[in-house]
């Protein structure tokens, strides 16, 4: 168990060292920041086209890029980062001046751009992309082998950005609006598989390759845009859900085939539960799919990745160390989440990544709750607590490209599940959950719209919460004494206008009270047998040794 949670936390704690000292660069700002080379255009559609060479390892090809011009401006900012590089750009037949700083790309248009244009920028890239050396905390490729000695090779990007493999607007504030071609060559004894759906293959025998079509049509963030490519083979089903038929499709290593048809059960019953608890899948009119990688796992849009070793439990480890983690298999159920909270709703800024992990952590134990009741999913991500380190603050710094610490999953999760009871009524909180996921439908958010919202739906002005949990690394400490029948209490080690409701357990009665930052008391009709805080709340509790000053 400390092992796998090592494994996890400190993936993450050594790609962020600098951030935590605060230190950035130039490069930092120009990938984080929505600059004035950015802002003038809005994506609307990428076209990608690209040849995959396994030995070497090695790719080319290009990226039409369409936008629509949103204000006058003649220099547009792409990205990409070494060692892959940008050989062209071209826009009506005219190829264009690039002036490269660093991982980014500042291209000199022919002309000034007319607001409400659309527009179409042709760009020429190749090189060995990045290979990542702990994928996919780490960005880039893996090249690996199947059992057979045939290649199996994947991409993951989250973080430092879809840049480090081909060139796009490398931010997330703004997504293709009406989605993304995928056009993949590569071996022909190979299978390449992208988002969205299959529309059609063509085999090239004297180049003894085979290019794959994929077509999304529904607005992708970068990083969930997906490469994979090995001796696949695949099966479909059903699934009946809230908004039609959902056509699931299963792309495995051929060795494998047995024990995915045997496993990937598991994606049904992630997806009823998500339907219940988030309303429809996201994303119908582009299917969803699992696929086999050569690593852990990853979130991308209607390609989720898959490589759990088709076992339950995080690599058949329970995270919570309470059993029920074994219930389920982490992977299918962790990164399908993401399909809401991260692909549907996105964050703008990766400084609010806590909105894609702490829902998706939490949603881990909402499938539980669907499928084996509430005691079972309050064990499971109270368990979790023991894996919160309190490092740093969840949200990271703006306009960086940086995130927050990696408590954004555990003590995210506990966080909303702390505010869940504040809201005193499950299928309340369920109504917030979707209406959320209906609110913010495909669209890319702030930390601010989500905690707006959940304020609002509770009719709660929830902000001290938010502040607390989100924006320091101090968990509130109840601070209670006992008199005989009168208890008096108080928050300590909180911001100091911190007032959060609490429930307690009182001689075997539950209730309501409002501690703040100053004593108050209570006074019981009998003498206090029994006194317990909720353990639903993520806090710490004490009895304290101060004599009360209140009235």
């Amino acid at each position: 168990m400390q092992k796998t949670l090592l494994w996890i936390f400190l993936s993450v704690s050594f790609a962020n060292m600098a951030q935590e000292l605060n230190v950035f660069t130039e490069q930092d700002s120009l990938r984080g920041q929505v600059t004035l080379e950015r802002i003038w255009w809005d994506l609307q559609h990428y076209d990608l086209s690209i040849t995959i060479q396994t030995a070497p390892q090695f790719l080319w090809g290009t990226n039409t890029i369409t936008y629509t011009v949103l204000s006058s401006n003649q220099v547009l900012q792409v990205d990409l980062q070494a060692p892959m590089r940008l050989l062209k750009a071209v826009q009506d037949e005219k190829e264009l001046k690039i002036t490269k700083r660093g991982n980014a790309h500042f291209i000199k248009l022919l002309k000034n751009q007319v607001a409400g244009q659309q527009e179409q920028l042709v760009l020429t890239f190749s090189g060995k992309p990045k290979t990542s050396s702990n994928p996919p905390w780490d960005a880039g490729f893996t090249w690996s082998k199947d059992k057979n000695g045939l290649d199996f090779v994947a991409t993951s990007c989250q973080g430092q950005g879809a840049s480090v493999w081909w060139p796009c607007k490398d931010h997330m504030y703004d997504e293709p609006d009406r989605g993304v071609n995928l056009h993949y060559t590569v071996p022909e004894n190979l299978v390449a598989v992208g988002n969205g759906r299959l529309v059609g293959t063509e085999l090239k025998p004297s180049q003894k390759s085979k290019t794959y079509h994929w077509k999304v049509t529904q607005p992708i963030n970068n990083y969930g845009v997906h490469l994979s490519v090995g001796d696949y083979v695949h099966f479909d089903e059903k699934y009946l859900g809230e908004a039609g038929t959902l056509d699931c499709s299963y792309y495995v290593l051929r060795e494998n085939l047995q024990k995915a048809k045997k496993q990937f059960i598991e994606a049904k019953r992630t997806l009823e539960a998500f339907e219940y608890w988030f309303g429809p899948y996201p994303f119908y009119e582009d299917s969803y799919k699992l696929v086999e990688v050569p690593y852990l796992g990853m979130e991308h849009q209607s390609a989720v990745t898959y490589g759990n070793g088709y076992e339950n439990g995080y690599r058949g480890t329970d995270l919570s160390g309470t059993g029920w983690g074994l219930k389920f298999d982490f992977i299918i159920v962790h990164e399908s989440g993401h399909e809401w909270f991260a692909n549907n709703i996105t964050n703008k800024d990766i400084a609010d990544m806590w909105i894609h992990e702490s829902f998706t952590n939490y949603a881990e134990s909402l499938f539980l709750e669907y499928h084996y009741g509430k005691e079972a999913a309050d064990a499971y991500v109270t368990g979790l607590r023991k894996g919160i380190s309190n490092d740093r603050t969840i949200i990271g710094h703006y306009g960086v490209n940086s995130q927050g610490s990696s408590d954004m999953y555990f003590k995210g999760a506990n966080m909303l599940h702390t505010i869940r009871q504040l809201f005193k009524d499950a299928q309340k909180w369920r109504a917030m959950l979707r209406g959320m996921n209906r609110k913010f439908y495909h669209q890319t958010v702030s930390t601010g719209q989500i905690e707006n919202y959940i304020s609002k739906t509770l009719g709660q002005d929830l902000s001290k919460i938010f502040n607390q949990y989100l924006r320091t690394t101090d968990i509130p400490v109840f601070e209670y004494r006992i008199d005989v029948n009168n208890i008096h209490f108080r928050w300590t080690n909180t911001l100091a206008d911190f007032d959060m409701p609490l429930k307690i357990n009182h001689n075997n009665t539950k209730k309501w009270i409002q501690p703040t930052n100053a004593w108050k008391k209570i006074r019981f009709h009998e003498n206090t047998r029994h006194f317990s805080v909720d353990k639903n709340f993520y806090i710490k509790s004490k009895m304290s040794s101060v004599k009360p000053t209140d009235n």
